[in-house]
């Protein structure tokens, strides 16, 4: 084994960086490399949760030995730049490269965990293309397809981080939804690939790792939980219905939607009762209008969760963006599937030469 390697793992919000990241550390582990992580950026996500889960995450699956504030040094937010401190990045790039020197420390390979964004904090010099550049990492990007756009998105950072002189091992397209399987496999990668850029992985979207759960929508909205604490809270969110309709033309179409997640106003008992009779993982209700009893008993006998928040309907889809699934610790089945998505559907030996060179 040679010197300590160092793989960055970007991409944008929702590509799913820390499963692939998670997915890579227990590979390598199986292969007997002793692995590290490190998270320059943190984020909070949400008011009833301060800690970085993801760092908890790796603590826990990895034993790790660092502290939390290690493994994460600095904190970021939509409005990071209000604090004056945060405007010298000096003192900032001093902590990141300590916490990098202690994390880097008797490892063959650091994996390294986006932000947010590659522009994360470009303001501040602490973007992906900087931060690769610090810790002289090898960049390896994780898209998610969502439309032709994408793919730009996509060969444009790959372009950004060779001009910018940072090596990129390759590209995986994570979480591709099956509409669009055949698409990335036939038309996205072999363009990707023509224009210079490596594609080391496809791999097919899972509901069980890729839907957010109700607790990411309890997280991400700040509302008041008015059924049980922690019942209903792990259940999977694959749509999102805005009941604005009468109940007559909403029935149809909550029949077809599953595992769903229904925003109306909290005087629609009407619509929230209708919901409960059709498969819905979480109740959102706007306004800051208590419903019915008999809607929270309705939704206590089914174990699902209402959420009451104080804004508007229109509020609450904006804050619904933020939302994205994280493997929590001790959710098995996610870290499972993580490895698994390495294993089956990645050039992971590819990869693993990079960290072995």
């Amino acid at each position: 084994m040679t010197a300590m390697k160092s793989i960055f793992i970007g991409g944008m919000a929702g590509s799913g960086k820390t499963a692939i990241a998670l997915g890579l550390a227990l590979k390598f582990r199986d292969q007997g490399l002793n692995v590290g992580y490190f998270k320059p950026l943190g984020a909070s996500h949400g008011p009833h949760r301060q800690e970085d889960e993801d760092v908890i995450l790796f603590q826990q699956v990895l034993s790790l030995p660092h502290d939390a504030a290690t493994l994460s040094p600095v904190r970021t937010g939509p409005y990071y730049l209000s604090s004056g401190p945060r405007r010298d990045p000096a003192p900032l790039k001093e902590k990141l490269q300590q916490a990098y020197n202690t994390v880097s420390a008797n490892v063959d390979v650091l994996l390294i965990d986006g932000s947010l964004s590659p522009y994360t904090a470009a303001s501040l010099g602490l973007d992906a293309i900087n931060l690769a550049r610090m810790f002289d990492s090898t960049m390896l990007y994780v898209s998610r397809m969502e439309d032709d756009y994408s793919l730009d998105k996509t060969i444009l950072y790959n372009e950004l981080f060779r001009l910018a002189g940072i090596k990129v091992l390759g590209n995986i397209f994570n979480s591709v939804e099956r509409t669009l399987l055949d698409k990335t496999k036939g038309v996205y990668a072999p363009i990707l690939e023509e224009a210079g850029h490596p594609v080391l992985g496809i791999i097919p979207s899972r509901p069980e790792i890729a839907s957010p759960t109700v607790r990411e929508f309890y997280d991400a909205l700040g509302g008041e939980l008015l059924t049980e604490e922690g019942v209903g809270l792990e259940r999977i969110v694959e749509e999102v219905v805005v009941g604005t309709m009468t109940t007559e033309s909403a029935l149809g179409y909550l029949r077809r939607a599953p595992n769903k997640a229904v925003i109306t106003g909290g005087d629609r008992s009407d619509m929230a009762v209708t919901a409960l009779e059709t498969s819905t993982s979480v109740l959102i209700l706007t306004g800051g209008y208590y419903p019915d009893v008999g809607v929270l008993a309705s939704a206590i006998e089914k174990k699902v969760a209402v959420i009451m928040v104080h804004y508007d309907t229109f509020t609450a889809i904006e804050r619904l963006h933020e939302i994205t699934r994280r493997i929590h610790p001790g959710d098995e089945q996610g870290i499972r599937i993580a490895q698994t998505n390495i294993s089956e559907h990645c050039n992971w030996q590819t990869i693993l030469d990079e960290v072995k060179s």
